[in-house]
């Protein structure tokens, strides 16, 4: 057996451009053959596949945000080949890892539309939503956006070198060398994912202490809330502390202001300046409620149109900056397409899937789409069906290198606005040519279904794709093994969005306990466009002048308006571990230490994700089976806040303190 501290580590050009004539060798040689699709590394990948979309499919819906499961999963497949002793284990991890990824790229782009489907069903009876639907939109996004990729890989990872940073993909590359030499990082992450996955458990299945802590849980509060309009609230879950921790306190801080803007400057400028306005729309069964009238939160109901301004604008500014990007797909595919074939002597570590297999299967896929639009979505009309593929194929091919850009600069895909920009032009597109109301709601969001989880797709596998270039995995093998992951995924998501809607439902009057606030973006987008109502378009182009605003100041755009659109409680924890994170890593003058220290701490918070993601699942599996063990009369006394601050305290005490001790 091979010495497990052997030193083993990237070349020292691997983060850097590359000189006139240098050539980057990874540590599997490209002449050498390593074992990488095997029963052990296909297994695997797929249980990841399964475990994470059922977590990141729960976080993502009750939270906005979904984290990234590629960092914990390539920890589990170190971990599990060091305690079981394999040989020579990388290439089966590197594909372990990009199988299992296939959870957080089904999950964006499923999680951000589709649940948008129950959201309006409340309301409209009529619209009918089954599994079929939701599965097949993400599977066959899900592959379109991996074929759109694959003619790319090469100028992404190999021809742009040293040029991008690949943030997640340094970070899984770093946790698979490691293993090379030691399989102990698994260790933290098993304590802490224990550690969150019974503090939240704690929480969503017995009611141990209230999931939020408010103002209101003193006297001063409920009426500074109810006269001024301002009020505190903090979710105290492990999975958003960690999650804040990894976001870092930038992007934390960026997020957090975005959401004080709206809940303590717009929201209560809105009652002052304009108390008569009318905020809530008269029903039979209530009167109209005007601002002076409603609460914080009705407040926030209508002022939070600013954000969904804002993160459309931001997805446009996106695609505007990538555009010399997809200027230059056209003419790369076209120059794929004339050249000849010549890829039995390309070297092993730079052979993808045939052109004739990714056109043939580009070509099937849309041709499957187009089918299912026609027979189920677009109800049998060859107009609709035309016109929708159209957009669908169209949309998904430009964004598709906006998506990967995004990922390979700053490791964040701006999907969910993209996504937006896709349904309103869908919207006004099919109601021009005759489509709306409830079919057209369907048939928007289904098409949004698609094209969003093309993008996410497409944005992950770069990630993927380049820890593949600087290991030395083959990338036809990772391109031909994704297709498996993305049927094993659809399928989950499918399978956690019905369950969730059964238990927690995704009505109007229950955001607080499922927020999927994308997906509730998408459903007020997609309502007035499709009824002939009058869309807030005065707000929506307030957000857009913000987001303007903030890209010409260099601020991140996207952030800001993701902070405006979710709600204060789900933003003020990102803050928290934010500032965690940013005390950890400033407690010693020694950077070396530091770097230790921070590598512990993004294990635990990595740990506290996806157990409190895991027993959230479970928590809703039991409310499903009709198992609910939460005292309702506790929980809406303040004391259940008081516990759950003394609770949350000691949980960042815990995650600070195990993370100084690296």
């Amino acid at each position: 057996m091979e010495d497990p501290k052997k030193e083993v580590s990237l070349p020292d050009n691997a983060f850097r451009p590359l000189k006139e004539g240098e050539e980057y060798e990874p540590l599997m040689k490209p002449k050498l053959q390593y074992r990488e699709v095997t029963p052990w590394s296909v297994v695997w990948g797929l249980l990841m596949a399964i475990v994470f979309s059922a977590a990141t499919a729960y976080l993502g819906l009750k939270v906005g945000q979904v984290f990234e499961a590629a960092i914990p999963i390539t920890i589990i497949a170190v971990g599990v080949s060091g305690a079981t002793h394999r040989k020579d284990p990388l290439g089966e991890n590197v594909i372990i890892q990009s199988i299992g990824a296939c959870s957080g790229m089904i999950v964006a782009g499923a999680i951000f539309t589709l649940p948008a489907l129950y959201i309006l069903q409340h309301k409209y009876p009529e619209l009918t939503v089954n599994f079929f639907q939701v599965f097949l939109s993400s599977l066959l996004g899900g592959i379109l956006g991996i074929l759109f990729l694959i003619p790319f890989r090469k100028f992404f990872v190999k021809d742009m070198h040293g040029k991008y940073p690949f943030p997640e993909a340094t970070a899984s590359t770093q946790v698979l060398i490691s293993g090379e030499r030691s399989g102990s990082q698994a260790k933290p992450l098993l304590v802490a994912g224990i550690v969150g996955g019974l503090y939240d458990f704690a929480v969503a299945a017995f009611g141990a202490w209230n999931e939020n802590f408010t103002s209101r849980c003193c006297e001063w509060g409920s009426v500074v809330a109810d006269k001024a309009k301002l009020i505190f609230s903090v979710n105290t879950s492990a999975a958003l502390l960690g999650m804040g921790y990894i976001v870092g306190l930038k992007y934390a801080a960026i997020i957090c202001f975005g959401s004080v803007a709206v809940w303590w400057i717009i929201v209560p400028g809105i009652a002052l300046v304009f108390p008569d306005m009318t905020i809530v729309e008269a029903t039979k069964d209530a009167a109209a409620i005007t601002a002076s009238q409603a609460s914080p939160e009705q407040l926030f109901g209508y002022a939070k149109s600013i954000g969904i301004g804002g993160i459309a604008m931001a997805g446009i500014i996106g695609v505007i900056k990538s555009w010399g990007v997809i200027k230059s797909a056209f003419s790369l595919v076209g120059k794929i397409f004339k050249g000849k074939s010549d890829e039995e002597h390309v070297e092993r570590t730079q052979r993808d899937l045939s052109m004739k297999i990714i056109a043939i299967g580009s070509l099937i896929t849309i041709i499957v789409t187009a089918l299912f639009f026609y027979f189920d979505v677009m109800g049998g009309s060859l107009l609709f069906t035309i016109v929708g593929i159209l957009i669908v194929a169209i949309i998904a091919f430009l964004f598709t290198t906006v998506a990967a850009n995004a990922i390979a600069i700053v490791g964040s895909n701006p999907v969910s606005g993209m996504t937006l920009m896709t349904l309103i032009l869908s919207s006004i597109i099919m109601v021009v040519v005759g489509l709306k109301g409830t079919g057209g709601m369907v048939a928007a969001l289904i098409m949004g279904g698609v094209v969003c989880t093309a993008l996410s797709s497409a944005g992950a596998f770069i990630t993927d794709l380049k820890i593949g270039y600087w290991l030395g995995a083959t990338p036809k093998k990772q391109e031909t093994f994704k297709f498996l992951g993305i049927l094993v995924s659809a399928a989950t998501v499918g399978g956690v969005i019905m369950i969730l809607n059964k238990a927690y439902g995704f009505t109007p009057d229950n955001s607080d306990v499922m927020a999927a606030p994308q997906a509730r973006a998408m459903a007020a987008v997609i309502e007035p466009l499709m009824s002939g109502q009058g869309a807030p378009w005065l707000l929506y182009g307030i957000g857009a002048v913000i987001s303007i605003i903030l890209t010409c100041c260099g601020v991140s755009a996207l952030a800001f308006a993701l902070g405006m659109f979710i709600p204060l409680q789900l933003n003020l924890p990102l803050i928290v571990g934010g500032l965690v994170n940013w005390y950890v890593n400033s407690r010693s003058t020694d950077v070396a230490l530091n770097q230790r220290r921070n590598e512990k701490a993004t294990l635990l918070a990595s740990g506290f994700i996806a157990g409190g993601a895991l027993m959230g699942v479970v928590s809703a599996g039991m409310q499903f089976g009709g198992l609910n063990f939460a005292n309702a009369a506790y929980l809406d006394a303040p004391i259940s806040q008081i516990v759950s601050l003394i609770a949350y305290i000691a949980l960042i005490v815990y995650l600070i303190k195990a993370s100084l001790k690296a």
